[in-house]
């Protein structure tokens, strides 16, 4: 598995003080002066391609240079994403490293052929869509899928995208979001609950992604581990977030579900200078 080293995640994951955790640059993804090469490009598996949040997750991971294969129930809605695709957004994605499978993840048959397509590195799951529309288990049986598939072809390391409000992050979640988790949305974080439970028994090097309220604006690089109550996040910036979780081997929160916003909480703010870029 190809998975790139970053020194300043691997010492805010060593030193676990309060201070680990005050905002530091955060050089990872495009920001790291990293070029495209054989040596650090990467095989990404993205569930649930098509999706606002998941479609930034593929978007990005082609302009890092990364290959990736996707599955979506619908890959003519696969295009350019609002906040990373500038002008180009809403165009349909095409990349020559860019594989969309038409598939449904809860039949093991169209997961696998997903692993079937390339040697992948790192699997990120994005799935989505209305309970009337999907079902009340999708997120449980399709995530149970991709496990065990990930486990036939020796795949280790994933990263979930889940919600605020979801496991011991209940109290994390704002009281009007409350209230919709125990009323309109109440079958949807029952099989989130149930998907991250999935997730944290599975055996696998997982990073469980708790962001809080998502926008679809530009990536601001800000992304902020909150340990009281999350404000706001572009999915763009959560898409990177989750990016680094599959490709950087010292990525500090494998094993946790760290909660994420832009507002508020201690995290770090990416570094996007040229010195960071390797141009000075």
């Amino acid at each position: 598995m190809m998975l790139r080293m970053n020194i300043p995640l691997l010492l805010l994951a060593l030193t676990g003080s309060a201070a680990a955790f005050a905002p530091v640059p955060f050089v990872g993804g495009r920001d790291a002066g990293v070029t495209s090469s054989a040596l650090n490009m990467a095989t990404i598996a993205v569930f649930g391609a098509s999706g606002l949040t998941s479609s930034e997750c593929v978007y990005q991971a082609l302009q890092n240079g990364d290959t990736v294969i996707g599955l979506t129930r619908s890959p003519d809605k696969l295009v350019i994403p609002n906040g990373s695709g500038g002008a180009k957004k809403g165009q349909p994605l095409k990349d020559e490293k860019l594989t969309c499978i038409a598939g449904d993840v809860t039949k093991m048959e169209d997961v696998q052929k997903v692993f079937e397509a390339a040697d992948i590195d790192g699997v990120i799951v994005g799935l989505g869509g209305k309970t009337s529309d999907v079902g009340e288990t999708m997120l449980t049986d399709g995530t149970t899928n991709i496990i065990a598939a990930m486990k036939e072809k020796g795949v280790k390391r994933v990263a979930v995208v889940s919600s605020i409000g979801v496991g011991d992050s209940e109290n994390q979640a704002p009281f009007a979001f409350k209230l919709l988790m125990m009323t309109v949305m109440k079958k949807i974080f029952k099989d989130k609950n149930a998907q991250e439970d999935v997730v944290k028994s599975s055996g696998l090097e997982y990073c469980i992604v708790r962001p809080g309220g998502l926008t679809v604006e530009a990536p601001t690089g800000v992304i902020n581990v909150i340990e009281g109550e999350a404000g706001s996040i572009t999915r763009a910036d959560v898409a990177s977030f989750c990016l680094d979780a599959v490709t950087y081997e010292d990525f500090p929160y494998i094993g946790k579900a760290p909660c994420i916003s832009s507002i508020g909480g201690t995290g770090w703010t990416k570094d996007r200078s040229k010195a960071a870029r390797g141009e000075m």
